[in-house]
């Protein structure tokens, strides 16, 4: 069965949280493939050259949920992955949404985003390209990001400024790169990026299974944060915002308790999870319309079942190693 196209939004009852009043999500993250070209140590979804799913999403399959999101009037949707441009029919997928009028963010890493890319790119309605720079040195970059090349990372940001588009970008902090941080935030002000976006790193994938090698210490952490905030009061990155809060996926967690995210995380095959740092699977496009996996989704957000999880997870931050051991919820159907 294809993706299922809706004829139009289903109504929302008016309820309280945000979520409920919305007739679709504000934001679709999806994740394009598990492929990478890089292997890095970081990667919260485990991805690796050869690491593509069999059961990803197709060109034809992709363009049908394109579709339905344009049918469904998402404003915003950030493709991502893996790496992206891995994926013969990203562009494509990206002008189909962009030409409909949804605003794209793009993720990459930018070993392979090149002039081509970018000149058509720039035909459309872009919020963000978001090149990962996790250090400012080879050495440092060539430890945490194995196989990438710092220059072409640097080419693709100017590239991107280039082609008159907004830069973003994103650091994960790790002991190996986190005393680069600082030269990483001014190099993104060099770059003439307009958002610098950080955190403390997700225990999550390849990065859980290498925790004990990774994680910062937290006299790293408290020097870290002090960074932050002293370079976000600096008139030196006047034009660059630093986003750091929520600062863990632990306090994302408590706060999506307050108020769940209006956000739909699509992986590759499909899948929709009902929280990143968790492995809870809520609805599957190839089964469920969109309208009916925005319905599940917010279901999920009353389900004692999930509610427990959420709490656990942000509790105990070795929990979330879990996330990528996907499962569907027991109202799954």
């Amino acid at each position: 069965m294809g993706i299922q196209a809706d004829a139009e939004p289903a109504p929302a009852p008016q309820l309280e949280r945000r979520i409920d009043r919305l007739s679709a999500p504000l934001l679709v993250s999806w994740q394009l493939t598990r492929d990478c070209d890089l292997a890095c140590l970081h990667c919260c979804t485990a991805s690796a050259p050869g690491k593509r799913l069999t059961d990803e999403l197709s060109a034809d399959e992709s363009m049908e949920l394109a579709q339905a999101l344009l049918g469904a009037q998402v404003p915003y949707v950030m493709l991502c992955g893996g790496e992206p441009l891995l994926v013969p029919h990203w562009l494509e997928l990206a002008e189909r949404l962009g030409m409909g009028g949804v605003q794209l963010k793009i993720e990459t890493n930018g070993q392979r985003l090149d002039p081509r890319h970018l000149e058509r790119l720039a035909r459309l309605p872009i919020r963000s390209i978001q090149v990962s720079l996790d250090a400012d040195t080879q050495e440092t970059y060539g430890r945490q990001r194995p196989g990438g090349s710092l220059e072409r990372a640097h080419a693709a940001c100017r590239g991107v400024r280039d082609a008159g588009l907004p830069l973003e970008i994103t650091f994960a902090p790790t002991r190996l790169n986190i005393h680069e941080a600082e030269a990483v935030i001014d190099r993104a002000v060099a770059l003439g990026a307009f958002r610098f976006n950080s955190g403390s790193l997700m225990r999550i994938g390849t990065a859980a299974r290498l925790w004990q090698k990774l994680e910062p210490s937290a006299e790293q952490y408290r020097q870290f944060r002090t960074l932050l905030e002293r370079k976000a009061a600096s008139p030196d990155t006047a034009g660059l915002e630093l986003c750091y809060t929520p600062f863990s996926t632990t306090e994302a967690l408590w706060e999506s308790l307050r108020e769940p995210p209006a956000t739909l995380l699509v992986l590759p095959q499909g899948w929709v999870k009902a929280a990143g740092p968790l492995p809870h699977i809520c609805a599957d496009l190839r089964r469920h319309t969109l309208s009916q996996a925005w319905d599940r989704y917010r279901s999920a957000w009353r389900d004692p079942e999930l509610m427990g999880a959420v709490r656990r997870a942000a509790e105990l931050e070795a929990l979330q190693e879990a996330a990528n051991d996907w499962a569907p919820l027991s109202t799954f159907g």
